[in-house]
């Protein structure tokens, strides 16, 4: 079957190109997907721009988008089983973190079809009685959306479901390493019955299909979730035509833990903060601080329970990590590890590939942490996205935020502590979009997702997420309009 979606139909790429999709637990072919090419991101872009322009979406009744997203939360959940499946299929995860994405994705379609309809605008007060005046929301127009191989369906949704219910026409591509849920997401929304043309779906390489939508004249916003140098290009494209960008580029992200924390609680998270889904995830907590006094046990803790993490096939239920997506990913997490080496961080846990027979055809890596780190490092400064903890201590309230904030990043971070006034303190002084107190990686569909600093430009989720696909416009009505005489003449 093709695997472009152009205009309301599937379609090969018309220079025939074809990828492997490989599953990162045994390398093995999981399917083969069309390659797009410049000329299909053309006419991906054209569909959308005709969507737009003449067709129903961007009038249809906020109240119906919002039907029509309800609608593909209930087939989401229909084949939630299927989903998950193809989504550790593609990226190795486990099963139960992909029922989780999936519940998640749900989640994130039900939150903008009721959102879609309950902001029509406002009337703004003047002084004269003649005067109705108001601000209304109207879409930005098409969008190109970009999504990260990490979480292909969860964070493909965070950008498509406002889009649509804005009234936005949107170009989808997924990354070229994870396609396939995103394949299976377009598919249930022709089943929704969208209009043709506004969603369209190309596959393949950032530097072809990615830069090609980038550069196109026709693109009115580009939503692109990825790591800093991409956005940059990204960016300095935006600068010269004056496109709209939405970025999400990673983090670097602190775990303070204080030494009243509740010690098993805090260690159990500290866990799930680094290692879950081997550490690929931008909010991932790779970086433990602890104050001193507790610094020794909660390490000496850590390393023991990280060493006992089991490492499997994502599609078995006794697995707890998965492999990495890729070799080329690997080889990556692989240079670090020999960085901290060399810059004398202490290696206390992990640092080479498993042993185990059945873990050798896989990308496999295992949980590894760093001990005696400092902030001058590149282990500590730079986004590695792998199993890979540094540990750091700290003496004070103030050392913990001055140690956390000094990063080029700022997406997420969390805080440990049972004083629940300094949980509060420390949360409002560390410059970060996310803050836990006493938790690790939830987020709410309602609460908006983004970050400081390099982290990126925009939010994700909640009214603001909404806000990245609406532009504002204010009507100025006089109902009774005069001669104003302003001019003698």
């Amino acid at each position: 079957m093709p695997n472009l979606y152009l205009g309301g139909r599937w379609a090969s790429a018309r220079a025939g190109g074809i990828r492997d999709v490989v599953n990162p637990w045994d390398q093995s072919v999981v399917a083969k997907v069309d390659e797009a090419g410049a000329e299909d991101v053309a006419e991906a872009v054209a569909a959308a721009r005709r969507a737009f322009d003449t067709g129903p979406w961007p009038h249809t009744p906020a109240a119906e988008r919002g039907v029509l997203l309800g609608k593909v939360a209930a087939l989401l959940e229909r084949d939630r089983e299927e989903i998950a499946r193809t989504e550790t299929l593609d990226t190795g995860k486990t099963l139960r973190e992909s029922r989780i994405d999936v519940d998640d994705v749900v989640s994130v379609f039900r939150y903008y079809a009721g959102l879609a309809d309950k902001d029509a605008g406002r009337v703004i007060a003047t002084q004269s009685p003649d005067v109705l005046s108001t601000v209304v929301y109207e879409p930005v127009g098409v969008c190109a959306l970009i999504a990260p191989w990490n979480y292909p369906l969860l964070q493909v949704s965070w950008k498509i479901a406002p889009a649509l219910a804005a009234g936005c026409t949107v170009v989808v591509k997924p990354s070229e390493v994870t396609p396939l849920s995103t394949i299976r997401l377009t598919e249930l929304l022709s089943e929704a019955q969208l209009p043709p043309g506004v969603v369209n779906l190309v596959l393949g390489a950032g530097a072809v299909v990615g830069s090609a939508l980038v550069e196109s004249p026709e693109v009115d916003l580009v939503s692109f979730t990825g790591g800093v140098p991409t956005g940059t290009r990204i960016m300095r494209t935006a600068a010269g035509t004056g496109l709209r960008v939405a970025l999400e580029l990673g983090g670097k992200n602190p775990n303070i833990v204080f030494a009243d924390a509740a010690f098993d609680a805090a260690v159990d998270y500290a866990l799930a903060a680094a290692f879950l889904h081997s550490g690929q995830v931008c909010s991932a907590g790779a970086r433990l601080l602890v104050q001193d006094e507790l610094h020794d046990a909660f390490l000496a803790a850590v390393v023991e329970r990280a060493a006992r993490i089991r490492l499997g096939n994502g599609l078995d239920e006794r697995s707890e990590v998965g492999p990495l997506v890729s070799g080329e990913h690997r080889a990556k997490v692989e240079r670090y590890v020999e960085i901290g080496r060399a810059e004398g961080a202490r290696l206390v846990l992990g640092g080479s590939r498993p042993d185990a027979p059945e873990l050798q055809a896989g990308f496999f890596y295992p949980p590894t942490v760093f001990a005696d780190c400092t902030p001058d490092l590149r282990i500590v400064r730079e986004e590695i996205f792998g199993p890979i903890l540094t540990v750091e201590r700290f003496d004070t309230e103030d050392e913990a935020v001055a140690r956390a904030n000094a990063t080029d990043y700022g997406l997420a971070g969390a805080v440990w502590t049972q004083d629940l006034a300094r949980g509060r303190r420390v949360a409002r002084r560390l410059r970060l979009g996310t803050v836990w107190i006493n938790d690790y990686h939830p987020y709410l569909p309602q609460a908006e997702w983004g970050g400081f600093k390099r982290s990126g430009i925009g939010r994700e989720l909640g009214l603001a997420g909404l806000d990245e696909y609406r532009e504002p416009k204010h009507i100025y009505h006089n109902t009774t309009p005069v001669p104003q005489r302003w001019f003698a003449g």
